[in-house]
């Protein structure tokens, strides 16, 4: 049986949670995008150096698991001398670098698919290399792996459930707060996962929309 009352105490925390899970998300995406734009031009340089250290940037962030990330970065500035980080912080420092190593990946591609001759034609202008970057090559990049990037917005809110671990109160850890004082495990984790596609579904479709979108325009 659904206890309706219960669900309805539960409201205005799950909206709290709710609140701090998008914050934290869009941080790590807005956070994640910067870094991926430095790496993704890191791996087309012209410095073997560069493309290196890109190279194994992506390496990393993508093969260590975020959780393990998340962790690494809690207990890290303590042991450093450093003071203590914030729940939030850490948080939105796991999703960021742990984002940028896909993004990255994702821009590379929109990149790659430029044709070299505008980049050409832009530095006999007499344009600067982050010009270029910033002004001419990042823009059609994103419009070109737009459907991705809101692919990868979605699977970032996904994997936020995990920030739960550093005490963060989002809403994996509201729900299993709510859920250990009741014992109305199924019904709090049900309502978690519909709050969670109402979230990601519609991302979802405006993702596949956009890639229609951009396969007529390119036919």
């Amino acid at each position: 049986m659904f206890d309706w009352p219960t669900f309805l105490f539960s409201l205005p925390l799950l909206g709290k949670a709710l609140l701090i899970t998008l914050q934290t998300s869009l941080l790590g995406n807005a956070f994640g995008f910067v870094i991926a734009t430095v790496i993704s031009s890191m791996q087309l340089a012209n410095m073997p150096l560069l493309r290196r250290l890109g190279g194994s940037y992506i390496f990393i962030f993508r093969g260590v698991p975020l959780l393990v990330q998340l962790l690494v970065i809690y207990y890290l500035a303590p042991m450093l001398g450093l003071p203590n980080l914030s729940p939030m912080v850490a948080a939105v420092m796991a999703l960021s670098l742990c984002s940028g190593a896909y993004i990255a990946e994702i821009l590379r591609g929109g990149l790659m698919a430029i044709p070299s001759g505008q980049r050409e034609a832009a530095h006999l202008l007499g344009m600067s290399r982050p010009a270029i970057l910033l002004r001419i090559e990042l823009p059609q990049a994103v419009q070109s792996t737009l459907p991705s990037l809101v692919n990868e917005l979605v699977l970032l809110i996904k994997a936020s459930a995990l920030v739960s671990i550093v005490g963060l109160a989002d809403l994996t850890r509201v729900a299993q707060n709510l859920a250990s004082s009741d014992y109305l495990f199924f019904q709090h984790y049900l309502v978690l996962a519909g709050i969670y596609c109402l979230i990601n579904i519609p991302l979802t479709i405006f993702g596949r929309r956009l890639e229609r979108h951009l396969e007529r325009s390119l036919a």
